[in-house]
């Protein structure tokens, strides 16, 4: 059978939906297959409703803080339904947004789950219809854009039941409001359901086996970063090994090991953020002989598997587990597959967490760069004497940057403090355009700003600070 579609895409995520996107765009025929909801993961269970609920908890901790803006209320209340609502609502806007856009691009959405088998000039795709019945589908090229789900550790107690153990799925929608939780893990998952379960008052232990919270963080990041949130009275239990989780029919135990000593942690939810692991079982990937690196799909630098037609993008091909990520690669993979021959797959991806404070950061941190023994010039510049941040009230943190002292070029960015996920952009691109000191000193910012810290902490970095 001749292929009925220039490009099948497998999974509407991030990366899925914009890659069929951009190849419709350049005049392919394509075909998505997706099992569950249009927008996948991040737009139904991750990165939209999260910062919904996000915004939820920093809207009623900021009304705490009233006096400090010479205002007062007084009766403050939440109501956790509502919150929740409001997060699934948010969520199925951006769904039917999704499903708007395939239209749009005249798109073939087909609803059900997906196998490859062995073709032509690409795998085979037979997909189990969710209205019932079978379809097999033949294209020139496959993407396989099916993400990754919560890892899980059932040697150990800790496998989400929506009840005692949450992941994050459970997190975002509980039927109520519990008073004290465990989390397991301090990246950005961990911390940012830390930082909304604690703005509505709960009880917050994380537990991070290393020795400082968000490991893949600058270290001066990290520590701002665990004072901060330990002012908001989150506890915290580092070099910490879970050695089992036991439920109970009122709450969870969380038996740790640190420095050599047990220690029992109670709580009502444990919410497990211990990593993800790839989509890729179950999907005929083992009889096509595609190959893996830790259940992660191998791809070069255009996406592309060992297998003939078959790419893969996002988080089923590996870190960084990333939305962004997985348009990029997603549009550079639709480019690749309609002929184009575009550059830089592997341009600088930031990394976000979005709890109060956020956290920001692109490029190589102090202890990477040195552990590779390069010369490097840094320079830091703390947003309490920014006029914009003491204006608006939102003093904490700093910005930081690290230069390559030979070339002059910017190779790191870390920031801590109010809207810094906004701000990281202007290093990405920087770092991108390969900029060097003397065009971040020579650009002109807006004042007042906070981003006028970015400028400083660059001047800072070769001793031209002006502010402090």
């Amino acid at each position: 059978m001749a292929a009925e579609f220039d490009l099948v895409v497998i999974g509407s995520g991030p990366g899925g939906y914009v890659a069929a996107i951009r190849a419709s765009q350049l005049g392919q025929k394509v075909a998505i297959v997706e099992r569950e909801n249009l927008g996948g993961i991040c737009l139904n269970w991750g990165c939209i409703p999260t910062k919904a609920l996000l915004k939820s908890g920093e809207k009623f901790e900021s009304l705490s803080h009233l006096k400090e803006y010479g205002l007062s209320a007084s009766g403050a209340s939440f109501d956790f339904d509502a919150i929740i609502q409001r997060s699934r609502g948010v969520a199925a806007t951006m769904n039917k947004g999704v499903a708007f856009l395939m239209k749009k691009n005249k798109i073939e959405v087909i609803e059900g789950s997906a196998k490859l088998e062995k073709g032509a000039a690409a795998p085979k795709v037979v997909i189990a219809l969710k209205a019932g019945g079978s379809r097999t589908v033949e294209a020139k090229a496959v993407m396989l854009a099916v993400g990754a789900r919560a890892r899980s550790l059932p040697q150990i107690g800790l496998e989400a039941d929506g009840d005692r153990i949450w992941a994050y799925r459970d997190a975002l929608a509980p039927k109520s409001l519990p008073k004290s939780f465990v989390v397991i893990g301090s990246g950005a998952i961990g911390i940012e359901f830390a930082s909304f379960y604690r703005a509505l008052g709960a009880d917050v232990t994380v537990v991070e086996a290393v020795d400082r919270i968000m490991p893949v963080e600058d270290e001066e990041v990290s520590k701002a970063a665990q004072k901060s949130f330990e002012k908001r009275g989150v506890k915290f239990k580092l070099g910490a090994k879970v050695t089992k989780v036991s439920k109970s029919a009122t709450g969870v135990k969380v038996e740790v090991e640190i420095g050599g000593k047990a220690e029992t942690l109670e709580a009502e939810v444990c919410i497990s953020a211990v990593g993800i692991t790839a989509n890729t079982d179950g999907i005929g990937l083992e009889a096509l002989g595609v190959e893996l690196d830790r259940g992660h799909i191998k791809t070069d630098s255009h996406c592309q598997t060992n297998v003939k037609g078959l790419f893969a993008i996002g988080d089923c091909a590996g870190a960084p587990w990333l939305a962004h990520k997985a348009s990029h690669e997603g549009i550079h993979a639709a480019e690749f597959i309609a002929g184009y021959k575009t550059p830089n797959v592997h341009s600088p991806i930031a990394g976000c967490t979005y709890a109060q404070p956020q956290v920001a950061s692109v490029g190589v941190t102090e202890q990477a760069a040195r552990a590779e023994k390069r010369e490097v010039k840094i320079g830091r510049f703390p947003f309490r004497v920014n006029g914009k941040a003491v204006a608006a009230g939102e003093v904490d943190g700093f910005v930081k940057v690290i230069f390559d002292a030979k070339t002059g070029a910017l190779i790191g960015a870390h920031m801590i403090g109010h809207e810094v996920t906004e701000m990281i952009q202007g290093y990405v691109t920087a770092i991108t355009m390969e900029a060097t000191e003397e065009d971040i000193h020579g650009i002109v910012y807006a004042h007042p700003t906070m981003s006028e810290a970015m400028h400083e902490a660059a001047l800072d970095a070769y001793g031209r600070v002006i502010h402090i």
